[in-house]
């Protein structure tokens, strides 16, 4: 601990507390009906809430409120997991119970909003990250928790820093809370305006001043005629190499790609375009549509230290196709060439962060799907990947696959989901007008929130920065005419002697836990 203002006194925290201990170590179960059993996640911004616990009996809370006894004034602390969160316990707060990872700290002769405030701080939330224990969750146990440290202020000053910390913290707060308000209209206007990139809305104008050449319709027709050209001149090809000639059915062979059914369909589009699917925008190709391997195709003990690479979704979720180094020799690429991709492939998540898109840029490095993604190589010259990235992430079609992903704990999807959702395409003139219109506007509320994103950075650095002046004694004027601290502490040392003289203690005060 740093230097001390005078009259403050550096003790111990057990020193100012009549009991320190922790929430229950072994929860009882959960029931329908009793009282609620907090943890670590109900302390936030130094209130409790109550958005998310368990209830437990009321026979069962009767026991665990025997060991905490939580009364108005606790002071309440995060000791397992997230560090260092605080809380007092108001008045008019329903009962509730506690997990091990809040502990309670009665004061004694102290502020209870002084305590909370000082372990807030940056030197004490500093001391509780240093001594806490454990590998896979760390946390604090009561022992070295009843050593912490705390500079504790002549009672009148106690009074004074509060009262100014109160004002200053609350229009800081104020300031967050707009701040996050602003944010959150910022996630919905992103939202408004994929949306209306999705049912024409958003170049209506662009479309009044531009009448197309060739309708969505008239696109989707060429589309589907060069698609069957190129089939059949692959089989002619087929054909010739092996010196045979055609049979006379052999176009019928053809398959036709399948429209999705659109008939429940409720969102609109202009006269100008027209409904399809990913299987008829595709390019034809055996596996222009190819979900990854199925996981025993392709096991850790395949691959090497370099090679051609193994695209997961990983890269998808960042966004970046050159991070990551999992890679299969030339055997095995060979052997799964049917997941292999090329530039210009669209690669979708299709498991837990589902349906995010990843066009593959003209230097990617050649490679394989693993089996968390699928792959659609998109018919060449007409249909604009960037302007499908944008279906494939809009409110629209995030609503069908939350309405059609499949799984237990987490979703889902599959081929035959993504072949199943219906796509609007305009004219190709069109589809490139709403990847400009919608990239410069995105990039617009990009830059709105990298600035409030930086503003609530230093709301963040100016709190610390108001509790680093509260316990240095540089927040509020000090006056000499204030009883020291050390009178203060005094007391309290006598009224504890009292305590224990008048009656014999049945346990430890602070108890040893995690």
């Amino acid at each position: 601990m740093s230097d001390i203002p005078l009259g403050w006194q550096i003790v111990d925290i057990w020193e100012i507390c009549g009991r320190i201990v922790d929430g229950s170590h072994n929860p009882p179960k959960a029931s329908e009906v009793g009282k609620p059993m907090l943890s670590a996640r109900n302390i936030a911004d130094f209130k409790i809430n109550f958005d998310n616990y368990r209830l437990i009996s009321n026979i069962d809370f009767e026991l665990e409120h025997a060991r905490t006894r939580v009364s108005i004034g606790d002071v309440l602390l995060t000791i397992v997991g997230t560090i260092g969160r605080t809380a007092v316990v108001p008045q008019k707060i329903q009962e509730f119970a506690l997990q091990r990872s809040v502990a309670v700290l009665k004061p004694l002769g102290v502020d209870s909003r002084y305590v909370a405030y000082a372990l807030s701080s940056p030197e004490i939330q500093q001391w509780l990250q240093d001594n806490a224990k454990g590998t896979a969750q760390k946390g604090v146990y009561l022992k070295t928790l009843g050593s912490l440290p705390i500079k504790v202020a002549p009672q009148n000053e106690q009074t004074r820093i509060v009262a100014k910390l109160e004002e200053l913290l609350s229009d800081l707060d104020a300031g967050v809370a707009e701040l996050k308000a602003a944010q959150k209209k910022l996630g919905q206007y992103r939202q408004s305006l994929l949306k209306a990139a999705v049912e024409g809305a958003l170049t209506a104008q662009w479309r009044a001043n531009n009448p197309p050449s060739e309708t969505g319709a008239q696109l989707l027709a060429r589309i589907l005629t060069e698609r069957r050209a190129r089939w059949e001149a692959k089989q002619r090809a087929k054909f010739a190499e092996q010196g045979k000639a055609p049979p006379r059915d052999w176009r019928g062979k053809y398959s036709e790609p399948v429209a999705p059914d659109t008939t429940t369909t409720e969102t609109s589009i202009p006269e100008t375009w027209q409904w399809t699917g990913l299987e008829q925008l595709s390019d034809g190709s055996q596996h222009g549509l190819k979900a990854g391997p199925f996981g025993s195709a392709l096991k850790k003990e395949f691959y090497a230290p370099d090679g051609y690479k193994i695209y997961g979704q990983e890269q998808v979720i960042r966004g970046d196709a050159y991070y990551g180094d999992y890679f299969i020799n030339e055997e095995k690429y060979k052997e799964l060439i049917s997941c292999s991709i090329k530039p210009g492939d669209l690669l979708i998540s299709l498991v837990g962060t589902t349906g995010k898109i990843l066009i593959l840029p003209e230097d990617a490095k050649p490679g394989i799907i693993n089996p968390r993604l699928l792959k659609i190589s998109l018919s060449p010259t007409n249909v604009n990947p960037q302007y499908i990235k944008i279906i494939l992430e809009s409110p629209y079609a995030r609503h069908f696959y939350k309405l059609n992903a499949h799984g237990g704990t987490m979703d889902v999807l599959n081929l035959g989901i993504l072949k199943a959702l219906a796509i609007p395409i305009p004219p190709m003139e069109e589809q490139c007008e709403i990847v400009r219109q919608l990239s410069e506007q995105m990039d617009a509320v990009f830059v709105q929130e990298l600035a409030i994103a930086h503003s609530l950075r230093q709301s963040t650095a100016q709190r610390q920065n108001l509790l680093r002046a509260a316990f240095a004694g540089e927040l509020v004027p000090q006056d000499p005419r204030d009883e020291p601290a050390s009178a203060l502490l005094a007391r309290i040392r006598a009224k504890r002697a009292a305590q224990a003289g008048a009656k014999k203690p049945r346990g430890r005060k602070v108890k040893e836990g995690a």
